[in-house]
């Protein structure tokens, strides 16, 4: 199987944080795939660190984005300029790096070794990029794809062999390729599952036959419901997705509340019979679900993992732990030594789903 290695560095100079890097990138024998992920302020000189790349690897074959800020092993910034590179040998014809220049076959193709799962990276002015998301877990034989949103305070390229704006791109992978992933929101459940009962669009009327505002109120507690301003930045209602398991939620962010008319807000539409939870997000609940998710993949495995990729949520890293380094942290005490890239994004992704506040850990086995 392949064998991965990953560096970070930081430089306000591109090329310095480039070369950086490479010095402390121990790298594999005939490496042929790399990702590569860096801040906004190399926005504008994407091409050219990308074509500086691949001479002095020999790699081709390079996908990544630009972001607010990004992850290595142990070290993240969402202050600084850098970037944290990720390499690998992978067997040939094992994986295909695509775009809207060089399009993906569906997972029904006739190829001997159809896409099985997809690392991706989108471009958040693409309208429609949940539908897009959903499209693209189809396209792979696992359903599964993880990833996240490009996010910068100006350009905002994404890297797919070359700089481009706009789309999905990525990296898709065949079945020899062993990969396991998990999704961590950060969040701790309050109560029990709710049946969303009356509502239209995005705006819950009933929770079990009740105002939905009571419901939210039974989940903010007491003290913390005399505050709905304080209370909707904690407390936040989660949708069961459908057809899967009766315990996974995709949390979303409360856009409003009504105390006149007992109604709720969301950010996603809903549907009347649609399940529905309540969360607590906060740093403790953060760092709790992050080592329960760890805990799970550590334990899942069968062998040790050869490299990582992590993104999270810009949302977190200082502005929810206080430091960017926090998670980064917790995957080295979970998994020792092992090779970590990533990058703070604007939106995650993880199955079929785009998320936000979460964190999407990819393992490579």
């Amino acid at each position: 199987m392949g064998r991965f290695a990953a560096s970070t560095a930081f430089h306000e100079d591109w090329p310095v944080a480039m070369d950086k890097a490479l010095a402390a990138l121990d790298m594999p024998a005939d490496a042929n795939l790399g990702f590569v992920y860096l801040t906004d302020h190399y926005g504008a000189d994407v091409q050219d660190l990308v074509e500086r790349l691949g001479s002095l690897t020999g790699i081709r074959n390079w996908v990544g984005t630009s972001s607010v800020g990004v992850i290595g092993r142990a070290i993240a910034s969402q202050e600084q300029p850098g970037l944290s590179l990720m390499v690998g040998r992978l067997p040939e014809g094992s994986f295909r790096v695509f775009s809207g220049r060089d399009r993906l076959p569906g997972a029904d193709t006739d190829a001997i070794d159809p896409p099985y799962f997809a690392v991706v990276h989108a471009d958040p002015a693409t309208p429609d990029m949940p539908d897009l998301v959903a499209d693209m877990a189809t396209k792979v034989s696992s359903g599964f794809v993880t990833g996240g949103l490009a996010i910068a305070r100006g350009q905002a390229p994404m890297i797919a062999n070359g700089a481009l704006h706009g789309g999905i791109s990525g990296v898709a992978f065949t079945e020899r390729v062993a990969i396991a992933t998990r999704l961590t929101q950060g969040c701790c459940a309050v109560g029990e599952v709710r049946t969303i009962t009356a509502c239209e669009n995005n705006i819950i009327s009933e929770i079990d036959g009740r105002p939905a505002l009571d419901a939210f109120l039974d989940a903010a507690g007491t003290s913390l419901g005399q505050d709905l301003r304080r209370a909707a930045r904690y407390i936040l209602p989660g949708l069961g997705v459908p057809g899967r398991d009766d315990a996974e939620f995709r949390v979303r962010n409360l856009i409003g509340l009504d105390p006149d008319n007992g109604l709720i807000a969301i950010n996603d539409a809903v549907e009347p019979g649609q399940r529905l939870r309540f969360f607590r997000r906060d740093a403790d609940c953060a760092r709790a679900d992050m080592r329960r998710m760890l805990a799970e993949l550590r334990d899942s495995l069968e062998q040790a993992p050869s490299g990582a990729l992590y993104v999270a949520c810009a949302a977190r890293g200082a502005h929810m732990f206080g430091d960017d380094n926090v998670e980064a942290a917790m995957l080295e005490e979970a998994f020792p030594g092992l090779p970590v890239a990533g990058f703070f994004a604007g939106g995650e992704i993880s199955h079929d789903q785009l998320y936000g506040y979460t964190g999407v850990l990819t393992l490579f086995l």
